[in-house]
């Protein structure tokens, strides 16, 4: 059975600390409760066992244990909402028999390990503050998909005045974000660089950067890596943790369908 969530008490917090979809869908609850329709949590319970499901704009989180099957009553529940993307327990998202509008993905969750080089790294020129008008900039070239400027100002404004989320630029040509950060693990994401600016090796500096930040203050970074930006990441020096798969709609004709297997998700 699906059940639209009205009262946090029934969400299993433990269940979702153990992945990083979880900690993803704690992060939007902290951020915004149970009230928005945009923003959806479902519990699911099944006699083979249980999950959570959450649904943002146009993406599905599923977030279950060990012995959750996929069920024809969330199959359904797919159709009926058709999500731009599908992602989290991996059971599910490869037993899923009625994704015909998708495509599978593949992708690689890497921690991000700092090195001896970051102390050449001049912090001058990092924004922990950017204006945040500035950083759309940056990523409507590095993800010509993204959501219009007001839905994604609205989201990431709301995110960073309550704590989960944190923006920086780097030479005001390179962006990234914390995600979230939950029980000490950061998700990083967003990550762009103006056009006229790469090959310059600013990503590569900015991230190491970042992965020495993040762990001298005790955390664990880690980011999304599609097929295309793995070599990049492993040439960083960045650890490769696990490898998963995503689903992206087929029939949307959205930039990221046309590259969505040579591109990295925001």
């Amino acid at each position: 059975m699906i059940k639209l969530l009205t009262d946090e008490r029934d969400i299993d917090r433990q269940l979702l600390l153990k992945t990083l979809s979880g900690k993803k869908m704690l992060a939007y609850l902290k951020a915004y409760g149970l009230g928005y329709d945009f923003c959806r949590f479902y519990g699911i319970a099944e006699k083979s066992g249980r999950g959570f499901m959450f649904i943002i704009n146009s993406t599905l989180i599923i977030c279950a244990d060990e012995l959750l099957e996929a069920s024809e009553e969330l199959e359904m529940f797919i159709e009926m909402n058709l999500p731009f993307r599908i992602e989290g327990t991996q059971k599910i998202l490869r037993s899923l028999k009625g994704a015909g509008h998708y495509q599978s993905l593949n992708r690689t969750v890497f921690e991000l390990i700092p090195d001896e080089n970051t102390v050449k790294f001049n912090e001058q020129f990092v924004n922990f503050d950017p204006k945040l008008t500035e950083v759309y900039k940056i990523l409507s070239e590095g993800f010509p998909n993204i959501a219009d400027f007001s839905l994604w100002y609205t989201d990431t404004s709301h995110r960073c005045r309550h704590g989960i989320s944190r923006v920086f630029t780097y030479k005001d040509c390179t962006t990234a974000s914390a995600v979230f950060d939950i029980e000490n693990d950061i998700l990083v994401g967003q990550v762009a660089t103006k056009i006229d600016s790469r090959g310059s090796g600013y990503a590569r500096e900015f991230l190491k950067w970042l992965a020495e930040f993040f762990n001298t203050l005790g955390k664990r970074a880690y980011l999304f890596a599609l097929d295309v930006r793995v070599s990049f990441y492993r040439e960083i020096g960045f650890r490769e943790v696990e490898r998963e798969i995503v689903l992206e709609r087929r029939d949307v004709e959205k930039e990221s369908v046309l590259k969505g297997k040579l591109a990295d998700e925001q």
